[in-house]
This record gives C-alpha cells, sequence and structure tokens, in this order.
C-alpha cells in the first residue's frame, strides 16, 4: 500500500478494540437472572439452534448454582462461550423472549450464559462429564472449527477415540481466528479448544488432510470421519486490478487483527470493503479501529437485499462507515498498488432464483473513489478441490449433501456439519451441526 493509516498508541487500540459488551457482575447477574419468567414454553429455548435450556441455566444463576449453570449450557452446546458472545442474540434467543411482547427489554440471555462459562474456566474447568468407557471404535474429524470441535467433544463423551485434524497452527475455525476482537478474545476459543481436549480429543493442528495425511490414509485409520472444512477465501471480484497490492482477502485481514498485534496490522488510509454481509461489516470496522481515516461499503444492492445483521448495521453507521448502496466495482486502479477504485451505479431488477433482485448496472454512471485497500468480502467459497477427491460425496448448490437429521452424506463413512452444509450460518448453527452428527455416527456404528 502506498498509503498507511498513522499508527496509534497501544492505549488507543485497546480502547478501540474493547469488548461491546462487557461482562456482568455477580450482582448484575443476579438482578438479571431474576427478571426472568421462566416461561413454561420457552420460546427462547426454541429459538436456540442448540436447544439449551435457557431457563433452567438462568434459574440456577439466580439461585446462586453458577456451576450447575454451567452444566445446563454446556449439555446441549460445547462452544457455549463463542455463542454467548458472538451469536445474534436479538435474532434468537432473546428476539423471542416473551418481554419483547409488553414492548419492554428482552432478558440479556448472551450476557448471562457468559457470566456462567466465564465462571466456569475461571476456575479451572471442574470436571462435570465424565466420557463412557472407550468402546474401541475410532473417528476422525476434519477441521478443527466449532462442528468439528462440538462433534467431537460429543464423541468422547460417548466412548470413541477422536483425532481432529486441523490444517492452522490453532484450532477454533472461525471462533479463534474470524471473530472481531470487540465481540470476543482470543483467549475465550482457547479456552473451548482446551475443554474439549479435556475429554480424550486429539488435537492435531498444521496437519492439512490432503497435504499431510491422506483421505486414503483417514479412512484406513477410522471407523467414520466428520466433515467440518467450513468455507474458503472470497470469489475473485473478477475485475482489473485485483492483482494489485493492497487487494486482501476480508478473513485474512480479520485473521490478523485477532491476534491482538494491533500495531504490525497496516492498513490504508482510504478503504473499501466489497460486500455487505456480517463479515464485511467485521472487516470495514476493524479498519476503522485500526486507524484508518476513511472506510466505506461498496455493495451492488440497496440497504433492504444486505445480509448483515441489523445490529451490525448501526454498529458500522456509529464508526462513521459510510455507505456505497447500489454501487459495484468495475476496475481497481493503480501502478502496482491500490490507488482507486472504479465503480457504477446500479439498479435493481427481477428477483433471481435466491430471491434477491437483480442488480443492473446505469449506463453512463461510472465514478471514481479514491482509496489506498479494497477488502474482499462477497462470501465465501466451499473446497471445492479437497472434497471433490471423496468418492461418492454428493454435492448440492456447492454444499455437502446430508441427512438433516444423521448428517450422514452419500457416502456413508462421511458425516458433515457446518458451513460446508449450509453455506456459512453462525457458529451455533455449526455447533448443534456437530452435536447432532455425533449422534448419527453413533447410530451408525452401532448398528454395524
Amino acid at each position: 500500500m502506498k498509503n498507511i493509516a498513522v499508527k496509534l498508541a497501544p492505549e488507543q487500540y485497546e480502547e478501540n478494540f474493547a469488548e461491546l459488551h462487557p461482562a456482568f457482575t455477580k450482582n448484575q447477574a443476579t438482578a438479571e437472572a431474576n427478571r426472568c419468567l421462566f416461561c413454561f414454553d420457552s420460546p427462547c429455548m426454541n429459538a436456540c439452534p442448540t436447544h439449551i435450556d435457557i431457563a433452567t441455566f438462568i434459574k440456577k444463576i439466580a439461585t446462586g448454582n453458577v456451576r450447575g449453570s454451567a452444566k445446563t449450557i454446556l449439555e446441549s452446546n460445547w462452544i457455549a462461550l463463542t455463542c454467548a458472545k458472538a451469536c445474534p442474540v436479538d435474532e434468537l434467543c432473546e428476539g423471542a423472549c416473551v418481554y419483547n411482547e409488553r414492548g419492554e427489554k428482552p432478558i440479556e440471555i448472551g450476557r448471562l450464559q457468559r457470566y456462567a462459562i466465564d465462571r466456569y474456566f475461571e476456575q479451572g474447568m471442574p470436571k462435570l462429564f465424565t466420557p463412557a468407557p472407550r468402546n474401541g471404535r475410532s473417528v476422525g474429524i476434519v477441521g478443527g472449527g466449532p462442528s468439528g470441535l462440538a462433534c467431537a467433544a460429543e464423541l468422547a463423551l460417548l466412548g470413541y477415540e477422536v483425532t481432529v485434524y486441523e490444517g492452522k497452527a490453532t484450532a477454533g475455525g472461525l471462533d479463534t481466528w474470524g471473530i472481531a476482537p470487540y465481540k470476543m478474545r482470543f483467549q475465550d476459543s482457547l479456552n473451548e479448544i482446551k475443554l474439549v481436549e479435556s475429554f480424550g480429543v486429539t488435537i492435531k493442528t498444521n496437519t492439512k488432510v490432503g497435504r499431510d495425511v491422506s483421505l486414503a490414509d483417514l479412512e484406513r485409520r477410522h471407523h467414520a470421519l466428520f466433515l467440518g472444512v467450513g468455507l474458503g477465501q472470497s470469489p475473485d471480484l473478477r475485475i482489473p486490478g485485483e492483482d494489485l497490492t493492497g487487494v486482501v482477502d476480508a478473513l485474512d485481514f480479520i485473521e490478523r487483527v485477532t491476534t491482538r498485534k494491533w500495531s504490525a496490522v497496516d492498513v490504508g488510509k482510504r478503504v473499501a470493503v466489497i460486500g455487505a454481509g456480517n463479515t464485511a461489516i467485521d472487516a470495514v470496522t476493524e479498519a476503522k479501529r485500526l486507524g484508518a481515516e476513511q472506510v466505506m461499503i461498496i455493495y451492488r444492492r440497496s440497504a433492504q437485499e444486505m445480509s448483515a445483521y441489523d445490529f451490525e448495521f448501526e454498529l458500522a453507521k456509529s464508526d462513521s462507515v459510510q455507505f456505497h448502496f447500489l454501487t459495484a466495482p468495475t476496475r481497481i486502479i493503480g501502478n502496482g498498488a491500490v490507488e482507486a477504485l472504479e465503480c457504477i451505479r446500479m439498479t435493481l431488477g427481477a428477483p433471481d432464483a435466491k430471491g434477491k433482485k437483480t442488480p443492473k448496472p446505469v449506463p453512463g454512471s461510472e465514478f471514481t473513489l479514491p482509496v489506498d485497500m479494497v477488502i474482499k468480502a462477497i462470501g465465501q467459497k466451499t473446497s471445492d478441490a479437497f472434497l471433490s477427491q471423496i468418492s461418492a460425496l454428493k454435492m448440492e448448490n456447492g454444499k455437502v449433501a446430508v441427512n438433516p437429521v444423521t448428517h450422514q452424506s452419500s457416502n456413508p463413512k462421511y458425516f458433515a456439519g457446518g458451513d460446508c452444509i449450509n453455506g456459512g450460518k453462525e457458529v451455533v448453527n455449526a455447533a448443534a451441526d456437530g452435536k447432532r452428527a455425533a449422534r448419527g455416527i453413533d447410530a451408525y456404528l452401532s448398528s454395524r
């Protein structure tokens, strides 16, 4: 990049990336827990993809049984701290709270869940679960992200010997590398990894399947395999100038920020993020908090079509992000490095196959934005090159096709969950997938 933003003082970085929702104190948690009506039909529980018994865990906080509260939560969700901090609770559990119907503030379920799990980790993870005796069967987990870790934990408690194969130096997937630091800390994900390992799970990091170990080897070693490979980088923009210095992938950028080595991350003075999903919002707000003077979102549809949640949109606006809706990039300009982004205005036509209105360029509406950095955040693609190596594995619309109950794929030895089957939903969906797949694997191997 030709123009790098001025580096900030260490204390300024810490302030900029401070948690959006601070932890409850004991008194705050007790008071909030006592607001809960403990509804008989628990709409919040039904809205949670992992179906945590929310009323029960909150009642235990109210009565001072915080360890029991943590156990209730973990019985349903092994990635509970990540979900407490990074879940779109407004759309899920808290969105279903009956207080909303009365025009009152819903119970802060996410912060209460965090309170219980934080205390559990602070106490050194006292033993709450005892794995069943080993049953002589082995399962390999490809990918140590949230779905893989959830599947591994559940299988280990059922008595299976479980090995997770993770390509990166640290497991956790997007929980570790892809969530903005103002939502959760790097250490939070490491604590969850440690919990899974405490059940006897072996995690082999820096081990990429297909490079360090072959699929054939895994098929020989294990009685069943779980695919939790997630999604890869954003697709190419397919416009001139994409190879210039200063054009980066959103997940690569976010990964560097999560390590908390703020001053080591170079960011342009003027940053354009292409896309309008939750990842795009994370990237643009992080760029601003790193010291970028001007940050903007470029999106070819309108605000009504953007996939980012409302609270993410509001967060970006509070960080002075400029939104260029109905705008598409046509060319990245620069002599070796990014200097400008050429765009064109768009208009919306008839809905496409997914129900989104089709954007069409407005002739003669081209204009140029001076920028130093372009971040690609237009979605992610599955690891097609890897998945195509698996015999008889059926794909549908770029995703691994599975039985929705057992998560078994068309190749009976393989099960799958997380982003590779749902195209990129929330961490809590991945946690639910992993647990269901573990039960599916258990049923499959027990029947044999």
